[in-house]
């Protein structure tokens, strides 16, 4: 059980094609993949930046997560990823330890990785992602 580094950092969008022009076109940013995650409510569209990731999320309808995000604080920095090795015993560590989820369980992300958030409640202010590849 270990966090092995920092996944991406994702950005809630309401403007892609904007966006895509200061990424790709203005910063030089490799534009990786893109994906629509129907159980997040989301498309992300994945930019390398160096050894680090930024995520781009663009929701699906104003009555998800990333839409009523946005809706309530607008466009901007969404969550933290780890990676992580030992996912499950995290989720056991964390419920022990009293620290708020967002969902029971693990589910399933982009890139088919193993995901659960850590609400902001418990960290500080900020929505933490821990993903792992299956």
């Amino acid at each position: 059980m270990k966090v092995t580094g920092i996944s991406h950092i994702a950005i809630a969008g309401d403007n892609p094609e904007q966006t895509r022009i200061l990424y790709e076109d203005i910063l030089g940013l490799i534009s990786g993949s893109s994906e629509v995650v129907e159980q997040e409510g989301v498309t992300t569209h994945f930019y390398k930046a160096g050894e680090s990731t930024i995520e781009l999320l663009e929701p699906l309808s104003a009555e998800t997560p990333v839409g009523k995000f946005l809706e309530k604080r607008g466009p901007g920095l969404h969550h933290i990823a780890l990676e992580v090795e030992g996912l499950d015993a995290y989720v056991r560590k964390l419920k022990e330890a009293g620290i708020m989820l967002l969902s029971d369980e693990p589910t399933l992300g982009a890139h088919d990785m193993r995901i659960i958030f850590i609400h902001p409640k418990s960290a500080g202010g900020v929505l933490i992602e821990l993903c792992e590849h299956q």
